[in-house]
């Protein structure tokens, strides 16, 4: 797959569904498998709609007044008026995949696949690709499928920033992020006062003199600070309970994972100015040693010890934002 597919791939999160059929059993085992991987929904046969629901809660859909098979050319208008379709392709071809695409313009399309080349080639046809993906498989092929899905593979291009100026400021109301995953020594969250320079702020995955790791947290900064979600940014004011946030490790790679938890304490803060790519931004964060950034050799980096000349990692994206989106406008922010 070339790299202009993998771009338009990544640039939304598609859904994974998983095809329950056969006999209840094995639909049962699958269905319970999607809902711990988080997927987004099943298509279950009519007789097992009731019990499916009892599962747990997971978007469950009629298989049989989903699908639609892909035989011939006069197939492909079937999909045109359904909400949600299901596409199973006599012979897995790409151009009926991308007629639908094209022709679509509200509702979903989930496209059956039977391997990951085919999840790949489906979720970046037309670069927009299809909404979704139906799987079946075992729990490693779920997982794998899923990964595919969720752009769990997506890296970013971190930069080295030096550090010019640190001021202590009095006190301000900052974040903490509690999310629902665990994060390790080089992973954290990237934070920034101009949405275009953000810097890697690590999670308090390490251990301290004073106070126990708590892996799951990122003590974020600023209210008014944005926070990079996908292609989106949000100020940190603005996240609550169940909120989608995105982790950063060092090496660029990047997973979701959710907010459980926001608090918002008055603290003393200080700021913090860098340069990279001849490009100035800045971050407010508490002023405490459990507070840190990361280095471009993956290590944390305490605001308490933090001097001019430091090196840290920092993401540099488009300036223009409206509403958190990327958009093509002058904009300043200093």
């Amino acid at each position: 797959m070339n790299e202009r597919m993998k771009e338009g791939m990544k640039e939304a999160l598609k859904e994974v569904w998983v095809l329950a059929d056969g006999e209840w059993g094995e639909a049962k085992k699958r269905i319970k498998d999607a809902i711990e991987l988080g997927y987004d929904g099943a298509f279950v046969s009519n007789g097992f709609m009731e019990k499916a629901r009892k599962l747990g809660r997971i978007q469950i859909l009629s298989l049989e007044e989903s699908l639609v098979r892909i035989n011939s050319a006069q197939d492909q208008e079937k999909a045109i008026d359904k909400e949600i379709c299901l596409l199973r392709f006599n012979d897995w071809k790409v151009i009926p995949l991308e007629n639908i695409v094209a022709m679509k313009k509200s509702g979903k399309v989930i496209a059956e696949v039977k391997s990951l080349e085919e999840a790949e080639v489906a979720l970046s046809t037309l670069e927009k690709g299809a909404d979704g993906i139906a799987v079946k498989g075992d729990r490693s092929e779920m997982k794998r499928y899923y990964d595919i899905a969720k752009g769990k593979e997506v890296s970013l291009e971190l930069q080295k920033a030096e550090i010019r100026r640190i001021k202590h400021l009095g006190l301000g109301d900052r974040v903490c992020i509690d999310t629902v995953s665990l994060m390790e020594v080089g992973e954290g969250m990237l934070i920034g006062n101009k949405a275009s320079f953000m810097f890697l702020v690590a999670s308090e995955s390490e251990e301290s003199e004073y106070v126990a790791s708590r892996p799951f947290r990122v003590n974020a900064g600023s209210v008014n600070a944005y926070i990079k979600a996908g292609k989106r940014t949000k100020y940190l004011s603005e996240l609550k309970a169940g909120d989608e946030v995105e982790i950063t490790a060092f090496d660029g790679k990047t997973r979701k994972s959710f907010v459980g938890r926001i608090k918002i304490e008055r603290r003393p803060l200080i700021l913090v100015e860098a340069v990279a790519n001849e490009e100035e931004g800045s971050i407010i964060l508490q002023n405490a040693e459990t507070i840190k950034l990361i280095t471009p050799e993956g290590k944390h980096l305490s605001v308490s010890e933090l001097k001019e000349g430091d090196e840290v990692l920092v993401w540099m994206g488009k300036k223009a934002r409206h509403f958190g989106i990327e958009i093509e406008e002058f904009v300043r922010e200093v």
